[in-house]
């Protein structure tokens, strides 16, 4: 199980699951394969826009895709990398929620859809935050990508950069609110809901402000005080239970796009439609799409996996080491199994030898359904354990000749 240990012999504990949610990862999580029923079921949803895809968050498992890999424009569905970039810098303390950002010329410019924040407003991260992920503002979008980036086009750099890292192989941006005509501004319904993904898996505080359905904001300029109303572009949240985000998108190059993300008995969905052509035509698909994945989903959780032992680590400066799991195994049944027969195979070695570091593979454990194998979960070694040189058994020879 690595270059560090020699594998002296293998503790293999099955274990018959019994029903219900429990902890691990989904270092490697599997769903059974399409078969003709499930194929039949998705020709029967009849997608009428030309790019859709449908998935899992939690495992990313794809569950319905037309057209999925097209390039197409995205329209303000483009601004969920930005609030991506947006979150990370939040994650990083670069910037706080109370941070004070300075619309520029540049940003008070922009067009479509916007809050029509002056030239030298000051609001909030938090306040900004609200107005592109409720109203899709593009001023604020250009506003947040200015004050984090120091330019519109360094914060586009960042967010490409941001885009290959993960594995958004049909992405290209050139602006970060998608208001561009440009050919060169595209993605795909796949890529969207790679980063859709990302979004609310590392920030589910996405959804204190995607979930607000109307909210108001004071501007504060040279002529005084006046508030705004802001009201959500996602019209699902209103009328498909369930729903509690993302974004919505429309241009007359895109046409009508949109991210929707919807949560029922902890199975959450990514549906996603590009091309629609028209606004209802974006949200009845998007809703097929959901009902079509959660009629079809049952999620597996393991919260509680078997109790880890101990190592015997050879020539280290301690004799033990602890073990852990290196996540949560999760798996995505779309065919109805009875997942009560899920069987826990652990694979440890017994003894390891120095030197060990935290993080290196100790061993796995193994899930099983009907005989095969549906996934794993890396076991590693929690601790650093130091081989032992010459001064450390003369150090321990003469303490238990003190002794």
């Amino acid at each position: 199980m690595g270059r560090i240990f020699r594998k002296t012999g293998i503790f293999l504990l099955c274990i018959l699951l019994m029903s219900g949610r429990t902890f691990a990862q989904e270092t490697e999580t599997n769903v059974s394969q399409t078969d003709d029923s499930e194929a039949a079921g998705q020709d029967a949803l009849a997608i009428e826009s030309p790019s859709a895809l449908l998935m899992e968050a939690s495992t990313g498992t794809v569950l319905y895709e037309k057209g999925a890999h097209d390039r197409r424009s995205p329209a303000s569905v483009t601004k969920i990398m930005t609030v991506l970039l947006i979150f990370e810098e939040l994650e990083k303390g670069t910037i706080r929620p109370t941070d004070e950002v300075v619309t520029s010329a540049h940003a008070k410019s922009m067009g479509g859809s916007q809050v029509y924040l002056e030239e030298g407003e000051k609001q909030t991260v938090d306040t900004l935050l609200k107005c592109i992920l409720v109203s899709s503002g593009n001023d604020a979008s250009v506003a947040m990508a200015e004050h984090i980036a120091g330019t519109e086009m360094e914060f586009v750099n960042r967010m490409n950069r941001e885009a290959a890292r993960l594995g958004m192989k049909d992405t290209h941006f050139v602006d970060c609110c998608g208001l561009t005509d440009s050919e060169e501004h595209y993605t795909s319904a796949y890529d969207i809901a790679l980063m859709s993904r990302e979004l609310i898996t590392r920030f589910p505080k996405v959804f204190d402000y995607t979930t607000i359905w109307m909210d108001t904001i004071t501007h504060v300029t040279r002529q005084g005080s006046s508030a705004f109303g802001l009201s959500n572009t996602n019209k699902l949240l209103r009328s498909y239970d369930g729903c509690i985000g993302l974004k919505t998108g429309s241009t007359s190059r895109a046409l009508f796009c949109l991210s929707a993300v919807a949560e029922r008995n902890d199975i959450r969905l990514i549906s996603v439609i590009m091309a629609g052509p028209d606004s209802k035509t974006r949200f009845a698909n998007a809703a097929s799409l959901l009902n079509y994945g959660f009629g079809k989903c049952r999620l597996y959780v393991d919260e509680t996996p078997p109790t880890l032992p101990t190592i015997r680590v050879r020539r280290g400066t301690i004799e033990t080491t602890e073990c852990k799991y290196a996540g949560e195994f999760r798996y995505l049944d779309t065919q109805g199994q009875n997942l009560e027969n899920i069987e826990r195979k652990l694979e440890l070695a017994e003894e390891a030898e120095a030197p060990v570091k935290a993080g290196d593979a100790a061993g796995r454990v193994v899930y099983l359904l009907g005989g095969k194998e549906i996934g794993s979960v890396e076991i590693q070694f929690a601790a650093d354990v130091e081989k032992a040189g010459y001064l450390y058994y003369l150090r321990k020879a003469w303490e238990a000749y003190r002794v």
